[in-house]
């Protein structure tokens, strides 16, 4: 990133191989949506391109692309006066991109699973995501969201309890291939 702030923008190529895909699976599981997440992934990419002389050395880029992410989201939805409904198509769709929840995916509930995370709050949703989804840290969490470390965890601790909540009062279709959900199960 330093290379693309001091003008060398050819870099900005590998940083988009890097973290392209995890700005998608972000994206497309806050806004439940394959397509608008795609061209969020550009508009983020276009952010850091104009906004390179805002990246400071002592910042991981890591949370500072999601910082941007997490702005071109709000402001993606702060455009739009209605909410759309997700269709199943696009759940779907989103379902297709392999993550780290392979593992629930040969369960057969993912499906289930994406629909009670989308009923989540954002900001609970937000959080998950990126703990459980991406992997960062509670540290770069906090650094992201400007909170303490431990608010992270409680917080995560919080939206997991309620995700569960929702995901068990969810009605489950089952068919031949779907087990009975297990308990700790929702631990992503």
């Amino acid at each position: 990133m330093r290379a693309v702030r001091e003008g060398d923008v050819a870099q900005l190529g590998s940083l988009f191989d890097r973290y392209h895909r995890a700005l998608f699976d972000f994206l497309s599981r806050m806004t439940g949506s394959r397509h608008v997440a795609e061209d969020l992934v550009q508009e983020v990419f276009l952010r850091v391109l104009k906004y390179r002389a805002s990246y400071r050395d002592d910042a991981l880029f890591h949370t500072w692309v999601y910082r941007i992410a997490r702005n071109v989201r709000v402001d993606y939805f702060r455009r739009r006066e209605t909410v759309v409904p997700i269709s199943r198509e696009e759940t779907e769709a989103v379902a297709a991109e392999p993550g780290p929840e392979g593992q629930l995916e040969q369960e057969g509930e993912t499906e289930r699973l994406r629909a009670a995370l989308l009923k989540l709050r954002a900001d609970r949703r937000e959080l998950l995501i990126l703990a459980r989804y991406q992997g960062m840290k509670h540290e770069a969490i906090a650094e992201l969201l400007g909170i303490d470390a431990s608010a992270v965890k409680v917080r995560v601790h919080r939206a997991l309890k309620e995700l569960r909540e929702i995901f068990l009062s969810m009605d489950a279709k089952p068919s031949c291939n779907v087990k009975t959900p297990q308990r700790g199960l929702l631990l992503i």
